[in-house]
């Protein structure tokens, strides 16, 4: 049946339309949230850098340091839902605001711990501030764009990840030589002070800036509110509005829980190892080995941003997890086979790097699409949480095979193992008319 010129004309320009109301809102919020994102990775990961004089200076063992980087993610997986839970209830603007400000105010406290329980206790109140940071941004954008539309948003959020890593290394190895010895204190002291700053200041610009509903934002006309709400109303009447008993008893959120646990694994693997993995091809210098890490985060940021951009336009989730995911445990296999060329492991890295970091903001495509009001506020906690529970298991586990083979072969095939595991499980169990659309 042909199609009148008019009745075609019209549709396009309601799309054109609708398209610009969408840009408006992601330019209003996304390069907030954006410098959030990787403000809250650098401080997360900053005590890796610390590490390295933090350990001489008040005599920590290894054995503290793995528990104290470890209890983080204790704490953040039990305050994890809760904290979702209040956001649902008390408004984003509110609760991402007091997340940042709690979380800065305690990473600065990390440059006067003295004890191991000092740095036992910090780290894991660090992880219940942190708790619900990540997903509740996740969470923000489900109130602003419907799912054929999220994909992008989240990618460009994401890309805070990769950013962090590209910048983070050179900026944390220059605070802490350009500060050693100022006011008395020491540079990896300095890096928490000055590394938590910008966190207290987006957290005031959070409490300012957010909306935390279409119907708060004066800055969109009526119209626009109408047709945005609307979409999002449509999409909504798909969704599971269940109960946070009812979460918990899904299977289908256990499901995704054990996916991202995968995925995850691979993400901790890649940043504690990789400067390992490079060093191991015969590289000593720890300035060399600091810029050949920022090269397979740059092509992460690049493959992320295309990876979403994909989906978008084809309005597929399933097959944009899979296949990065696999493509990542090829990278790790190809890393495990490599040692002693410095070529091939970088390309190794890099695969495992931009299949992980592409994968990663695709996979919460899945349990948005499914999960609508306090359901999901508790789902993607729960998610979120469980999976981060990798944080602790990876390192760990990568490090007692490392002990036992003398390499770090066997680590690197778990993590492929992790990763092809979650891939098959989105293929064989998440239905494609839930998260096609």
């Amino acid at each position: 049946m042909n199609t009148h010129p008019h009745t075609a004309a019209a549709g396009a320009s309601i799309a054109e339309s609708a398209d610009a109301v969408y840009t408006r809102i992601a330019w209003r919020f996304l390069p907030l949230l954006f410098a959030c994102y990787v403000v809250a990775y650098l401080d997360r990961v900053n005590v890796g850098f610390a590490k390295l004089q933090m350990l001489n200076d008040l005599q920590f063992s290894e054995a503290v340091y793995g528990l104290g980087a470890g209890m983080f993610f204790i704490g953040y997986f039990f305050f994890e839902v809760p904290s979702n839970l209040l956001l649902h209830k008390l408004g984003a603007r509110r609760w991402i605001a007091r997340i940042m400000i709690t979380w800065a105010v305690l990473s600065m406290c990390t440059a006067w711990v003295s004890t191991p329980m000092h740095f036992y206790l910090l780290r894991f109140f660090l992880g219940i501030a942190e708790a619900g940071f990540y997903p509740g941004m996740l969470l923000y954008l489900t109130y602003w764009f419907p799912s054929h539309r999220r994909g992008r948003m989240v990618a460009l959020l994401t890309a805070g990840n990769p950013v962090s890593g590209i910048v983070g290394g050179p900026l944390s190895g220059y605070i802490m030589t350009a500060t050693a010895g100022v006011a008395g204190m020491h540079g990896w002291q300095w890096l928490f002070i000055l590394e938590a700053l910008p966190g207290i200041l987006l957290g005031v610009m959070v409490y300012r800036r957010l909306d935390d509903r279409v119907a708060h934002a004066t800055w969109l006309s009526a119209e626009d509110r109408a047709r945005v709400q609307f979409d999002l109303d449509m999409e909504g009447k798909t969704r599971t509005h269940g109960s946070v008993s009812q979460v918990f008893r899904s299977g289908r959120v256990w499901l995704l829980s054990l996916i991202l646990f995968g995925i995850v694994m691979g993400s901790y693997a890649l940043s504690f190892w990789q400067p390992t993995i490079i060093k191991g091809t015969g590289i000593k210098s720890p300035a060399l080995i600091g810029f050949m890490t920022m090269i397979p985060y740059t092509a992460a940021l690049i493959g992320m941003l295309l990876v979403g951009r994909s989906a978008d336009k084809r309005r597929e989730r399933r097959w944009h997890v899979i296949v990065p995911a696999l493509f990542a445990a090829c990278g790790f296999v190809l890393c495990a086979n490599t040692a002693g060329s410095s070529v091939l492991s970088m390309l190794g890295l890099t695969m495992a790097a931009v299949g992980i970091i592409s994968a990663l903001p695709m996979f919460w495509a899945l349990p948005t699409s499914f999960l609508g009001g306090v359901g999901a506020a508790a789902g993607i906690g729960l998610i979120n949480s469980t999976a981060n529970l990798a944080g602790f298991v990876s390192p760990t586990v990568i490090g007692w095979l490392k002990g036992q083979t003398g390499t770090l072969s066997s680590g690197l095939y778990l993590v492929a193992g992790s990763l092809t595991l979650s891939a098959f499980l989105v293929w064989a169990f998440i239905p494609a008319r839930v998260v096609n659309r």
